[in-house]
């Protein structure tokens, strides 16, 4: 991997976002994105997950991968290892659990709510419910808000279609929350709410930092919002082919879509060096 103007630093660790990076849109992950990481690992270089998603919801990636160090969930808020043995924690205060809830719950939003490994939600027809059964590994456990836990809450989520509402929502937490809380998107219509430890610019620093690798000399890649900050922090970010513009323009590059294998084609452009800085991407 040579290193200069525009080529990519030596890298030592590839992070991975997982839906609309790693998996395709059915949730699926491919037999090409499986060997990419493996040729990663014949060249020496590891590889983890970091993700919104519950541990749950990323163990069964890292078993299909071979991944063996830690992963990161709820936007890195919890680092767990394949085995899912849990090592670090960040959770919202419950009082501000509270005051959130009390905020976001209004018409036209779904609130969900990730606790002691559980996912409670007041209902299960939701039409992003079957597709987010697929992504965290486990069924709602349904619930009125009201009756919903504040202690111990690793992330909230607003659930809208209706994108004015849910950037009117987005605004309303964030004033509410006071900088106590880390407030994104993962998707269009997914608004999430972790600590403010549990973003993915602490939680690609804390990977790294268990890794032992200094942040140089990793390779990240993603697809939202809430991936900007570790792009901010790693050596190397690369956005999806499909990502908002935004994303793209705050990425060192861009590969190709998740539904075409993107994940695998930035690791190959990786292995052969043939990765450029800030150019036309892939």
């Amino acid at each position: 991997m040579l290193e200069g103007a525009n080529r990519v630093p030596l890298i030592r660790l590839f992070i991975s976002d997982v839906d609309g990076t790693l998996v395709r849109h059915d949730k699926s992950l491919t037999d090409a994105t499986v060997a990419a990481f493996g040729r990663l690992r014949a060249a020496g270089i590891k590889s983890t997950l970091i993700s919104a998603r519950p541990p749950s919801g990323i163990l069964h990636l890292a078993e299909a991968l071979a991944i063996d160090g830690p992963l990161g969930a709820f936007n890195g808020g919890t680092l767990v290892r394949r085995d899912g043995t849990v090592s670090d924690v960040e959770r919202l205060d419950p009082d501000l659990v509270a005051k959130l809830l009390a905020v976001m719950t209004r018409p036209g939003i779904d609130i969900w709510l990730f606790s002691g490994g559980l996912w409670y939600a007041r209902t299960d027809d939701n039409p992003h419910t079957p597709r987010e059964i697929l992504s965290a590994g486990v069924k709602p456990t349904l619930r009125p808000i009201a009756e919903m836990p504040v202690r111990a809450v690793d992330k909230i989520v607003g659930v809208s279609d209706d994108a004015a509402l849910l950037i009117e929502v987005e605004a309303d937490a964030k004033a509410a929350a006071g900088g106590r809380a880390t407030i994104a998107r993962s998707q269009a219509y997914f608004l999430d709410v972790t600590a403010v430890k549990a973003n993915k610019g602490d939680g690609v620093t804390a990977l790294a930092r268990v890794c032992g690798v200094p942040l140089d000399e990793v390779a990240v890649i993603g697809d939202q919002a809430n991936d900007l900050p570790m792009f901010a922090k790693a050596g190397v970010s690369i956005a999806m082919g499909q990502a908002p513009d935004a994303v793209k323009a705050a990425a060192d590059a861009v590969t190709a879509s998740n539904d075409e294998d993107g994940v695998a084609v930035a690791i190959d452009r990786i292995l052969g060096g043939g990765l450029e800085r800030k150019g036309p991407g892939f």
